[in-house]
């Protein structure tokens, strides 16, 4: 758990799920469990939405956290098919900023079309799922495969007894039924947060690059192109990674930020806030860790 004597930083989570993207409960009772859990500086940061931010402020007003608004907008970068930019401070009323997203989401969802396509092409029933006009994902289209009656025997058989065994199996990078996004680019990402009065992170690193060496390099590209810090404290890093990620913020003048990246108190993995690890270095959350900016 985050327990800094600093206490612009002191108990942050800097990215959350809720119904608006791939979370179970609504902004507000995101907020709500996050107050509980003791975090003073918490993220909204559903996938290429921002329509949650509005409750999830008026929570964090009652419960006295400080709610930074942002959004993780999935990215294509060559052959990595799903980077995560996360922006944070966004102006999540900007006019611009909401075509961007719902160019972004209208992408997202023909790529979920063409996903349930490929499903039933190797033989599995699935619907896309109805979520009234809020973002479709992976999640989603593996919830609603999982769910089909059709369906029972042959998951039993390929052992995949939950939504995110078949998401695996199925519907990640190298999958049978993967297809990958067309846009934006991590580069048209950071633009687009910057253009909105934004800061932009890069999630989760070591989630979606394997190896070092491939990290570093995507980092010095993404910094050239105005990148303004790394998701260096992340549940799932190890130490090793962690302390990687951090010498190369500090080196390059980055931010490094953190999450738990709560998805539901049931998710497998992203189910705790402040579930995170720091290794006793110290993150730097820059004007992140200062909002609300002095002017709101």
């Amino acid at each position: 758990m985050i327990d800094h004597e600093n206490p612009q930083i002191a108990h942050f989570d800097l990215q959350s799920h809720s119904t608006v993207s791939d979370g179970v409960l609504p902004p507000a009772e995101v907020v709500a469990r996050a107050a509980a859990a003791g975090i003073e500086l918490l993220a909204l940061t559903d996938h290429d939405a921002v329509d949650g931010v509005d409750e999830a402020l008026e929570a964090a007003r009652e419960h006295g956290v400080r709610l930074v608004p942002a959004a993780e907008l999935s990215t294509v970068d060559g052959e990595h098919e799903d980077l995560h930019v996360v922006g944070y401070c966004l102006e999540h009323r900007d006019p611009a900023l909401l075509e961007a997203l719902r160019e972004f989401r209208a992408d997202r969802e023909a790529r979920v079309g063409r996903m349930a396509q490929a499903l039933r092409e190797l033989g599995l029933a699935v619907e896309m799922p109805d979520r009234g006009g809020r973002p479709i994902g992976r999640p989603h289209l593996a919830a609603a495969a999982h769910a089909e009656p059709a369906n029972r025997a042959r998951l039993e058989a390929e052992g995949l007894r939950t939504p995110t065994d078949l998401l695996v199996a199925y519907l990640i990078p190298g999958a049978p039924a993967y297809r990958r996004r067309t846009t934006p680019t991590v580069a048209e990402a950071i633009a687009l947060i910057h253009d909105t009065g934004g800061v932009a992170v890069w999630a989760h690193p070591f989630w979606d690059v394997d190896r070092d060496e491939e990290a570093l390099e995507a980092i010095e590209r993404f910094a050239q192109a105005g990148l303004d810090g790394v998701e260096a404290f992340y549940i799932t890093h190890t130490q090793e990674q962690t302390e990687l990620l951090a010498r190369v913020c500090a080196e390059r003048g980055l931010l490094s930020t953190g999450s738990a990246d709560f998805h539901g108190p049931e998710h497998p993995h992203f189910h705790a806030f402040g579930a995170f690890e720091t290794y006793g270095l110290e993150p730097e959350l820059g004007p992140i860790g200062a909002w609300p900016r002095a002017s709101t």
